[in-house]
């Protein structure tokens, strides 16, 4: 079995559930978090993982909604399990909200050398039906307080917010940049079944964005980042040269990496396992020895072959049919040939029949043609 240089940790503590998000994670039980700990431990130390790390990524959640005292607890469970390599990444996931000077001691003492920050927008009518609990004027002086620590910091920024306008959008775009992150991450707003935004759309009590607007907040995006100097170097990031997220990276290109905690999905020799997404199912399956894992699926060939196309295609570089071989030991004209042929006649992607990669319209359409190749 092959030994993940990247690993996932997750924190499901939160102090509200937004109205969009579907993530795992528990809002209002601070009460379980030592135990989380406890049961962090255990999962990784039954777990047959690697000793040197190229990427490690805490995520949630709000890892940083933990108090200062079990974030150094986490910080410690981590630094004694894991040993990170000469230039690895180690992000922590954190929202404005909160994020005082000693969680981001505690943090910066660990070793992390990258912050993303849940800012979500600039706008306080947005932050507001976004449920977010921090307004504008917080976001500058928290992240001048993240500066003084880290030189590596990427905000998360939401459009299509129901009523958000182009306007509106677009200065949210340009506030960010005055505060010269080195990475952004921009995500168009979706309506996930089981989340109160799904119920109350269909209630008609919230409205979503119209799909033409939203294809245009996302090409403003693209070119206001892109005039700014930053890259795009997949469908939602955006990064300064030197900045782009490695442990992304690992996802898009299908390396292997180690999950842990509540949700938490790894992917070793082309087989997927994920955990419970329930807290309190993993704590109590976790602390009694026994596996905490919900889902385990093992790719066939041709299967991994295609997840393998379409992740790829996530990234602007797309993938060469050479690489793809090397990867798969599939042929990619065999393979997917004739959708390749289709989408290329709609303009969604190229195919010099060296490298595949998505033109500007693909990139609207990615889902399209996830859905045609898979």
């Amino acid at each position: 079995m092959s030994r993940p240089r990247s690993v996932y940790i997750h924190v499901p503590f939160c102090a509200h559930r937004c109205g969009y998000c579907d993530f795992t994670l528990v809002a209002g039980r601070d009460d379980l978090a030592d135990s989380y700990l406890d049961a962090l431990t255990l999962e990784i130390d039954r777990t047959n993982c690697c000793d040197e790390l190229d990427t490690l990524f805490i995520g949630g959640g709000t890892p940083t909604h933990l108090r200062a005292d079990q974030l150094e607890r986490l910080m410690q469970i981590l630094g004694d399990r894991f040993t990170l390599a000469p230039g690895a990444e180690f992000s922590v996931e954190a929202n404005p909200a909160g994020l005082d000077t000693d969680k981001l001691d505690v943090l910066a003492n660990a070793g992390a050398n990258r912050l993303s920050l849940g800012i979500q927008s600039f706008d306080d009518r947005d932050l507001l039906v976004l449920e977010r609990d921090h307004n504008r004027e917080e976001l500058g002086p928290c992240v001048d307080r993240v500066r003084q620590r880290f030189s590596n910091v990427s905000f998360d920024l939401i459009f299509a917010v129901p009523g958000q306008t182009l306007a509106v959008w677009n200065d949210s775009l340009q506030s960010a940049l005055k505060l010269r992150p080195d990475h952004l991450s921009t995500y168009g707003l979706t309506f996930e079944k089981g989340t109160s935004y799904w119920s109350r759309r269909n209630h008609g009590a919230i409205q979503q964005a119209d799909e033409s607007l939203e294809t245009d907040m996302y090409a403003a995006a693209i070119d206001t980042l892109s005039a700014a100097g930053f890259e795009q170097y997949e469908i939602s990031s955006f990064a300064r040269p030197g900045f782009r997220c490695i442990h992304n990276q690992v996802y898009w290109s299908g390396q292997s990496y180690q999950g842990f905690g509540p949700g938490a999905a790894s992917y070793i020799d082309a087989r997927r396992t994920c955990n419970h997404r329930s807290t309190t199912t993993w704590l109590k399956q976790t602390l009694n020895g026994q596996s905490a894992v919900a889902e385990t699926e093992q790719l066939e060939p041709d299967d991994r072959a295609r997840e393998f196309l379409v992740l790829s295609l996530r990234r602007l570089d797309g993938v060469s049919h050479a690489d793809f071989q090397q990867a798969t030991q599939r042929n990619l004209t065999e393979l997917a040939g004739p959708a390749l042929m289709r989408m290329q006649d709609q303009g969604l992607i190229t195919d010099d029949a060296k490298r595949v990669r998505l033109t500007r319209e693909g990139l609207f359409l990615f889902d399209t043609v996830a859905a045609e190749l898979l």
